[in-house]
């Protein structure tokens, strides 16, 4: 089924992706013969998976036939229609500049304080290093002795994660050997399976503002973009 603006999502995303540096290749792993039609129908490759809990494992099942000689492998969601092409780069060099990663991902400055409080917007806190320490969509940091609006004015602490993650093709293939983790079951956060095991996340830094459709008022405030950059206005 088309979008409203002429365009399933997942060919917005991948017309994206398609135009990232970094990429030797662009594969959409899917379950389903109606999106395995349409990636056919817009020109894409489409390798077809079994059903897994998280789109880490459904990466590493596509990346293990299609690609067993890769050393890294970067996940992008099919809900990320305006992501930046530079930012798929950023998230591979995020993990190639830091040796003892085993995975990365991207935040961006969150300074709206709807996204900050709306839990389909997952929030990140990482150390000085750039090393991840948790992933919530709660309000993390909380602050306890200001208001959040009142902290916005003059810094903006909180993370937005944003839905791409680069891992080392070796930690691919042994994180997705573990269950879903407790943390990962409770916030319904694939990447928290990964710091439960101990592995280091690298999260690189971007500005960057566009967030993954993951509400119907996510997706209309889409739409309005794509039409407004089509009229040039």
């Amino acid at each position: 089924m088309l979008a409203e603006t002429g365009k399933t999502l997942l060919e917005h995303t991948w017309s994206r992706a398609i135009n990232a540096s970094k990429l030797k290749d662009v594969i959409v792993a899917a379950d389903s013969e109606e999106i395995r039609s349409s990636v056919l129908a817009f020109g894409g490759r489409c390798e077809m998976t079994g059903e897994h809990p998280s789109g880490t494992d459904r990466i590493a099942e596509a990346a293990k036939r299609c690609c067993p000689d890769g050393d890294i492998f970067v996940n992008i969601q099919g809900d990320e229609p305006e992501i930046d092409p530079a930012n798929i780069d950023r998230v591979v060099t995020a993990l190639t500049d830091c040796p003892s990663a085993e995975m990365a991902t991207l935040a961006t400055p969150m300074t709206d304080l709807e996204q900050v409080q709306a839990a389909s917007c997952v929030k990140v806190v990482a150390g000085a290093d750039g090393r991840a320490l948790y992933f919530s969509r709660s309000v993390i940091p909380f602050c306890r002795d200001r208001e959040p609006a009142e902290v916005l004015k003059a810094e903006y602490p909180w993370l937005l994660h944003l839905g791409i993650y680069s891992y080392r093709a070796e930690f691919l293939f042994q994180v997705t050997q573990l269950p879903p983790s407790r943390l990962e079951k409770l916030e319904k956060l694939e990447q928290l399976r990964a710091l439960e095991a101990g592995a280091r996340i690298q999260v690189g830094i971007v500005e960057h503002h566009s967030v993954g459709i993951d509400t119907p008022d996510d997706y209309a405030r889409f739409v309005q973009r794509v039409f407004k950059s089509q009229s040039g206005s």
